[in-house]
């Protein structure tokens, strides 16, 4: 079988590596995905966008890499489109135009339960198979039919858990997979690194930046280790000062202790801001939120990302308390979804 894949996504291509592992080894990859899970049409340091401007400045770039994966989908059975919903969701458009009866299944949907509730009809209309990693998601959809339940991938991939509060010599730091986020989140990190002493500071880096990019865009990290192995480097961690993402809800399910903190372009916060109605941004703290319960982590945006905001909540916060947290955030979660998106693409 040959499947087209779009994953833009750092986290996306994360989960694409877990499920690799379950589907048969006959099956193909073509289009946009990790080159280390294959020969994928485009480098994925290339397809990385941060905000609405930047978003427009790659418009017809971006066209073009839609029309070619419309024209390497004759060639494939079936469709995977995972996360990036501002590129997948035209993309599954255009294909279900040239290609109505190929199966199109998508894989971590977009929060269409936060923010643009009408992709929902989009999703139902131009996809066949819809895979759900939250528990509450499905109940925004009228075609239920459509969706499945698979679990949260990261329960695939986090296999060790804290279960007692020890103390340890590292701290961890994780600024974003993003060119912006990096830049805006490092002064504040590196500042930090020297005001906590006596304890090792590990800086989290994608595998897939090179020397020279990381040179350029991280700046001095003379005082960190670095590290490209989260879930590991969470898990030995004391505590962990984490930009909005994946990586917050990686630190709540592993059960280390952290701060988030998000510092966007003005204007793109601004627009976030107008278009988002929920009172946190942190997964988790969303998660419980639905369970009825109070935020497990703080989070700090804008001009609140201070170093001496993050410091106070490093010094300050109830670690007993979030541990038990973090274990009623598993339960909530059930179980990964690997295997059961393996099925749905095999059957």
């Amino acid at each position: 079988m040959r499947l087209l894949v779009c994953a833009m996504e750092t986290s996306s291509n994360i989960h694409l590596k877990e499920l690799i592992k379950y589907l048969n080894d006959d099956i193909e990859l073509v289009g946009v995905f990790d080159k280390e899970l294959g020969n994928p049409m485009y480098d994925l340091t290339k397809l990385a966008i941060m905000g609405f401007i930047d978003a427009i400045k790659k418009l017809r770039f971006f066209f073009q890499l839609r029309d070619e994966l419309v024209l390497a989908a004759k060639d494939c059975d079936k469709v995977l489109l995972m996360d990036s919903s501002g590129f997948n969701l035209p993309l599954a458009r255009k294909l279900k135009e040239n290609y109505p009866d190929k199966e199109i299944i998508y894989y971590i949907l977009p929060q269409a339960w936060a923010w643009k509730k009408k992709r929902v009809f989009k999703l139902q209309k131009y996809c066949d198979k819809l895979c759900s990693i939250l528990p509450f998601e499905k109940d925004i959809y009228t075609n239920k039919d459509k969706v499945t339940y698979v679990g949260h991938p990261l329960l695939d991939e986090i296999t060790e858990y804290k279960t007692t509060l020890e103390k340890t010599d590292k701290i961890v730091y994780m600024p974003g997979s993003r060119k912006t986020e990096i830049v805006n989140h490092m002064p504040v990190f590196r500042e930090i690194s020297q005001q906590i002493k006596d304890k090792k500071h590990i800086l989290i880096i994608p595998s897939k930046f090179d020397k020279e990019y990381i040179e350029k865009i991280y700046g001095d990290i003379s005082n960190f280790e670095i590290s490209n192995d989260a879930p590991k480097s969470l898990k030995e961690a004391e505590f962990g000062f984490i930009c909005s993402g994946t990586a917050t809800l990686e630190a709540s399910i592993v059960g280390t202790p952290f701060v988030l903190s998000y510092i966007a372009k003005k204007v793109d916060y601004f627009i976030g801001r107008k278009f988002v109605k929920l009172p946190h941004i942190g997964l988790a703290n969303i998660f419980f939120e639905k369970m009825g319960k109070k935020p497990i982590h703080k989070e700090f945006l804008q001009e609140d990302v201070t170093v001496e905001n993050l410091l106070k909540e490093y010094n300050s916060m109830d670690r007993k308390k979030y541990l038990k947290n973090s274990t009623i955030l598993r339960e909530y979660l059930k179980h990964g979804s690997s295997e059961n998106v393996a099925k749905i693409i095999q059957n």
